[in-house]
């Protein structure tokens, strides 16, 4: 009898052991440094749900938010070291680890989102993905930060004259840095997780970025003038340690790639969706908004900037990108 017992035991251990085999989920992380209520956390939740929905939950992404695992700039090298698979980062610190991307950055490159998407999602930004493979890095899909725009505690901008003096928070990026530098803005680049403090504190007078942003950050508590200066066109990435993405299987690793595509689309939505309605709730808020800036002077006070920049990255690359239909 306690032979059949033990027996009927063991058998029972060995199945829940082969069971376990056979469902064994593979954990993997993501994380952006802004809050899960935003475009970007709808692009991690969407690309978490597709990929585990895609695999038949065998492979189980978890999403981290807020900087909770560091900035963009530490999670981006996490990545590349392989102790982290995967983050959504803006493209701000990349130029430090592919430096191909650079270009994307320059002010006033892009006419519109549409303008901006097309390019990406066609042969320039896919040839641009494959850049991102020497470095370690899997470049699953081009997402979305958005379009930039300027805030302060000091005063309303309306002209590049408005913003000499002004110090302001950049992203860890030298083409934003120099382009900056071409308003006669006192630039101060700094990791996002640091900015709302850097603001509460007066350490920086303001910073720029896109309305996704500057609502799920809450800076309308921190700053009191927008001005929609819409000065550059911001992507975003989801990147991935191309070691972990070389293991997965062929099936799996489309699996990972089509997560990416529709994890664009709900961040994208959410981009169009916080434009819509941004000015508004930042307005309702207290913010002073300045919605017709003269952008044509904010370009020619660039002019200088802009013959580095062709020195840099060459006038053909440049128009490649600017007269693409």
């Amino acid at each position: 009898m306690k032979k059949t017992t033990l027996c009927l035991a063991l058998a029972g251990l060995l199945g829940l052991a082969a069971f376990g085999t056979a469902h064994a989920q593979t954990a993997m992380k993501i994380s952006i440094s802004i809050a899960q209520n935003s475009h970007q956390g709808i692009g991690i939740d969407t690309f978490a749900k597709e990929v585990e929905t895609r695999t038949q939950g065998r492979i189980k992404v978890q999403p981290f938010y807020s900087g909770s695992l560091g900035g963009e700039r530490e999670s981006i090298e996490a990545v590349q070291l392989g102790t982290q698979e995967l983050t959504l980062t803006s493209t701000g610190p990349v130029p430090n680890f592919v430096p191909e991307a650079r270009i994307l950055d320059i002010p006033f490159l892009f006419r519109d989102k549409a303008h901006a998407r097309a390019v990406l999602d066609g042969p320039i930004g896919q040839e641009m993905l494959k850049a991102f493979e020497p470095k370690g890095f899997k470049a699953l899909a081009w997402a979305e930060n958005g379009v930039r725009h300027m805030t302060n505690s000091k005063r309303s901008v309306t002209a590049p004259d408005d913003l000499k003096g002004l110090k302001m928070r950049t992203m860890e990026n030298p083409v934003h840095v120099a382009a900056y530098k071409g308003f006669g803005i006192i630039t101060t680049p700094m990791a996002f997780p640091e900015v709302f403090t850097a603001l509460q504190q007066g350490t920086v007078d303001g910073q720029e970025n896109p309305l996704s942003v500057i609502m799920a950050a809450k800076f309308d508590q921190v700053q009191k003038h927008l001005s929609l200066t819409g000065h550059v066109y911001s992507p975003a990435i989801f990147l991935m340690n191309k070691a972990a993405f070389d293991k997965l299987s062929a099936a799996d690793q489309a699996a990972f790639l089509g997560a990416a595509r529709e994890a664009t689309k709900a961040n994208r939505a959410r981009v169009d969706e916080d434009d819509a309605k941004g000015v508004a709730e930042l307005r309702s808020k207290g913010m002073q908004v300045v919605e017709n800036v003269d952008k044509a002077k904010f370009q020619t006070a660039l002019t200088p900037v802009y013959a580095q920049f062709e020195q840099q990255f060459g006038k053909a690359n440049i128009d490649r990108i600017r007269n693409f239909k």
